[in-house]
């Protein structure tokens, strides 16, 4: 069973600005003759690697909400040049919408076991994804979606 992370997307209002952000990174790393993968840098190093690299996500908490994920391709640690122990979390292109689910602030990065995920939003019916994303936060918050 996959292992997953969740962090907050600080600095994006919307899946739309994190699209754009990821969709900048893809086009600077093929410019530089790269894989279109995004990086995602953090300080403190995840210790259950081979489980996240089995399949896990990375799922972004967007204004209180997790609202979309992108898959974990790698983990690569370093050090700075300050010394300080670092990784990067390699993640690929696509980010994909998932249901709307409620996630309090915190700081860093935290574990999300495969039980707590919420699904994507392709999987929640016929005709879900057109709907408009405040049509779905709203049938969410229900509990009809």
């Amino acid at each position: 069973m996959a292992l997953h992370l969740i962090k907050l997307c600080v600095g994006a209002d919307s899946i739309d600005d994190l699209r754009e952000w990821v969709a900048e990174r893809s086009l600077r790393a093929i410019a530089a003759g790269l894989e279109p993968h995004s990086v995602h840098t953090t300080r403190m190093v995840p210790k259950r690697v081979p489980e996240l690299l089995d399949g896990g996500s990375l799922y972004w908490v967007i204004k209180g909400q997790v609202q979309a994920r992108q898959k974990l391709l790698d983990i690569q640690t370093f050090t700075d040049s300050e010394g300080i122990g670092r990784c990067h979390l390699v993640l690929g292109p696509e980010v994909i919408e998932t249901a709307v689910q409620p996630k309090r602030a915190f700081q860093g990065w935290r574990y999300y076991p495969e039980e707590d995920v919420p699904r994507d939003i392709t999987t929640l019916g016929e005709g879900v994804a057109e709907m408009p994303a405040d049509l779905r936060r709203e049938l969410s918050e229900l509990g009809l979606l």
